[in-house]
């Protein structure tokens, strides 16, 4: 085990084993780097992820992408105590996650993917793209970090630490300032019974927020249309267009039947709804590579009905239960 200082120190990339909202078997092994890596770090530290997909519920689609979710900060302390805010940078990022991690904070930072080699094959010396990771231990002078990013726990070093901590501008080059938030943990995991109950309160707090149109019609009318634009963009662009818009409605309604599975056996319909929900966005991922493969779109405008009955079955039960 390393020596370095970290806020969980019984971990290592070597050992590491994600959570079970993570396994390879799901329709959406992974979400969002924010999502994702509040599953793994909630996990870490001994309480339920599943309890903070309250926020699932009120998803709506926003004309050119569907909300990309985040579990609200309010939520993380009434949930679990984590008081979570935002961490202003005025020196080298380094220094202050350094700072942070010493006092058993953890830094959850805006990273640049391009020097992150868990990302290889997509980002990894291909692409520069923002992602958030969670800093755990990290050594300035071996040049050595592990973090938690997406659903994994992983290590980099040398040129890659060089990139990531922007150490090879010189002294006059003006250095990009990540958004930073750090997380303080309290000094035990909150209990079941609060967990349950809390989750339960603010179900009734996000359904209150849920659309008032149902989101997925919203997107079916316009779905052909910002497809046939999709097709006529480089190819990596369809990558980025289905991330935002058909996975992150899969993986919401995903996380949503978790949630609902987990917070009352009452809620089994709405769970099942949910579950519908997630599969459909997944088949017609597929139907969409099709459709631009052989550039015919109209199949595309009913390819979302299913989906789009699931969630008003969805609403109308949760009505009646919440």
């Amino acid at each position: 085990m390393t020596s370095m200082t970290s806020v969980f120190p019984g971990i290592s990339p070597e050992t590491y084993r994600q959570h079970a909202l993570h396994s390879g078997e799901r329709a959406w092994p992974e979400t969002n780097c924010y999502v994702d890596l509040w599953i793994e770090v909630l996990a870490t530290a001994g309480v339920a992820p599943e309890a903070m997909l309250g926020f699932t519920l009120a998803q709506d689609f926003e004309g050119d992408q569907f909300t990309f979710f985040k579990v609200p900060l309010e939520d993380l302390e009434a949930l679990y105590g984590i008081r979570a805010t935002e961490l202003a940078i005025y020196d080298r990022v380094e220094r202050h996650v350094d700072v942070q991690i010493a006092r058993g904070r953890l830094c959850l930072i805006e990273m640049d993917s391009f020097y992150m080699p868990d990302t290889r094959g997509t980002a990894y010396r291909q692409e520069h793209g923002k992602t958030t990771v969670a800093i755990n231990r990290l050594d300035v002078a071996a040049k050595r970090v592990e973090y938690f990013h997406n659903a994994g726990y992983f290590q980099l070093e040398g040129e890659d630490f060089d990139g990531l901590f922007q150490q090879h501008l010189a002294e006059s080059d003006p250095p990009f300032l990540p958004y930073t938030e750090f997380a303080r943990f309290p000094d035990k995991p909150a209990d079941e019974a609060h967990l349950r109950a809390t989750a339960r309160r603010l179900a009734d707090f996000h359904f209150a927020r849920r659309p008032r149109e149902n989101p997925i019609r919203a997107f079916s009318a316009v779905f052909p249309r910002q497809v046939e634009a999709v097709a006529e963009r480089p190819f990596g662009f369809f990558h980025k267009y289905a991330f935002n818009t058909l996975r992150q409605v899969g993986a919401n309604f995903e996380l949503a039947s978790d949630y609902l599975a987990w917070l009352s056996p009452e809620f089994a319909a709405a769970a099942e709804d949910a579950r519908r929900i997630s599969d459909a966005a997944k088949s017609v991922q597929f139907q969409l590579a099709r459709a631009v493969a052989r550039r015919r779109f109209e199949p595309l405008q009913a390819a979302l009905d299913p989906a789009a009955d699931a969630w008003d079955s969805m609403m109308i039960s949760l009505a009646e239960r919440i």
